[in-house]
C-alpha cells in the first residue's frame, strides 16, 4: 500500500507542475469544488455516526459516549467509596450501620 501511495504522491506532484492544472487550480470555482470534495468523508461519517446514535436510541441501547460518561462516573464513585472506606477505618466503626439495624428492629 506504501508503494501505491509513494507513486500516487509522484503522480499527483507531476500533475501539479502542469501549467494547465495550475492555470486551473487558480479558478475559485474549482478550488471549492476540491475542497468541498475534501470534506465529503468527515460529512459522511458525522452524518453515519448522527445516525447511529439515532437507532441506538430508538432501540433504547446505549452509545458510545454514554457508556464512556457511564464508565467515568462508575470510576469516580469507586474512588469515593474507597476513600470513605479509608477514612472509616481510621476513625473506628461507624455508629450508622447499628444505628439502621436498631431503628429497623423497632
Amino acid at each position: 500500500m506504501s508503494s501505491f501511495k509513494k507513486t500516487l504522491m509522484q503522480k499527483g506532484m507531476k500533475l501539479m507542475s502542469d501549467p494547465r492544472v495550475m492555470k486551473m487550480m487558480q479558478d475559485e470555482r474549482v478550488m471549492k469544488a476540491v475542497m468541498a470534495a475534501m470534506s465529503v468523508p468527515g460529512k459522511a461519517q458525522s452524518i453515519a455516526k448522527e445516525q447511529l446514535e439515532n437507532v441506538a436510541k430508538a432501540m433504547a441501547l446505549a452509545t458510545e459516549s454514554e457508556v464512556k460518561d457511564l464508565r467515568r462516573t462508575v470510576r469516580k464513585l469507586e474512588d469515593e467509596l474507597s476513600k470513605m472506606k479509608h477514612e472509616g477505618g481510621e476513625k473506628g466503626p461507624s455508629s450508622k450501620s447499628g444505628t439502621k439495624k436498631s431503628g429497623a428492629a423497632e
